[in-house]
């Protein structure tokens, strides 16, 4: 019997796939199957599918290989030099700091608003920035990000009181291939009709500010969490733009940085003594013998010095991430 000391010093030498872990909503859908030929529970809605993820509630497990059943927490604090690059030996986080999901829109998500970092200690809560890559958008989908220009903090509480939160929003149409840099305290909603990669800060604190008057699974109104929204809310944000389809950075912050790639030859996987996380947007890709389909991830580690990432299909794109 092989020990988890003895697998974490193991040097792979194929990325590393994880187990999705599906995520029931009442605003979710059945298009992970549809789209890309995932299995999800039998007659459940799977809003979310956490691809990526080191929470105490929420582990990934590798799928297969050498490190199967070795949870992202065990790499990351393991064997860090070698799967993610000395590089990052400095970084304090104790957890992976990205959580990575898809999410799947069927109906639009609650009003909320995540706390900023300098608010977050004091709500409670754990500061969350992202941004969302549109991988597939129906015809008419659109988000909400920020408010329309002028409005007031005032005219916004007052809204809350008469039912006209819609009135309040920025509204922008959301198309494939476009995504939307959601920095903490930029109020936002998912609109129905979207499959979104979505790439965060390692954190599950949302404040939901507006629901629509929906009932969530159990048939009850969903908890609210009104004060601390206010409290989180950048009131100067206003109408913020979505990036175009052919803009190839996706998100450039101190907290992750997000490339689109289209693959017209091999490239490289990832930087010289660093690791990075792919997902396939189109066609398909191979990677030291691990091919990739459209809305499926993998970790190219560090020790994968001169891997390359290589299209399997014409057309075949997709999306790199890395820690900064």
């Amino acid at each position: 019997m092989v020990s988890n000391s003895s697998l974490l010093s193991l040097n792979p030498t194929s990325p590393l796939v994880f187990e999705p872990i599906p995520m029931e909503r009442v605003w979710g859908g059945r298009h992970f199957e549809t789209l890309f030929g995932k299995r999800l529970p039998h007659g459940a809605v799977i809003g979310e599918l956490w691809e990526m993820v080191d929470r105490p509630e929420a582990q990934s497990v590798v799928h297969e290989g050498p490190l199967k059943g070795t949870t992202l927490h065990e790499l990351w604090s393991g064997n860090r030099a070698s799967l993610f690059g000395e590089r990052h030996l400095a970084n304090p986080s104790p957890r992976f700091p990205l959580l990575i999901k898809l999410l799947d829109a069927r109906e639009r998500l609650s009003v909320q608003v995540h706390p900023p970092a300098h608010r977050a200690g004091e709500l409670g809560g754990e500061p969350k920035t992202e941004c969302w890559y549109f991988l597939h958008a129906a015809e008419g989908a659109s988000v909400y990000a920020g408010l329309k220009k002028g409005v007031t903090r005032a005219e916004f509480e007052a809204s809350l009181e008469d039912g006209t939160v819609e009135e309040k929003l920025h509204n922008a149409p959301a198309r494939t291939g476009e995504s939307i840099f959601i920095p903490s305290g930029r109020l936002h909603a998912i609109g129905e009709g979207l499959v979104i990669v979505e790439v965060q800060q390692n954190s599950d604190t949302t404040y939901r500010v507006f629901d629509w008057n929906r009932n969530g699974l159990d048939g009850k109104p969903r908890e609210l969490h009104v004060s601390e929204s206010l409290a989180s809310i950048d009131f100067d944000d206003f109408e913020p733009a979505l990036t175009p389809a052919t803009e190839p950075v996706v998100a450039d912050c101190p907290l992750f940085h997000v490339d689109k790639k289209q693959l017209n030859g091999p490239i490289p996987a990832t930087d010289k003594g660093d690791f990075s996380i792919v997902t396939c947007l189109t066609g398909s890709v191979e990677c030291s013998g691990t091919t990739l389909k459209p809305g499926n991830f993998m970790l190219v580690p560090a020790c994968l010095e001169g891997a390359a990432l290589t299209p399997t299909a014409a057309g075949s794109s997709v999306l790199i991430t890395k820690l900064p």
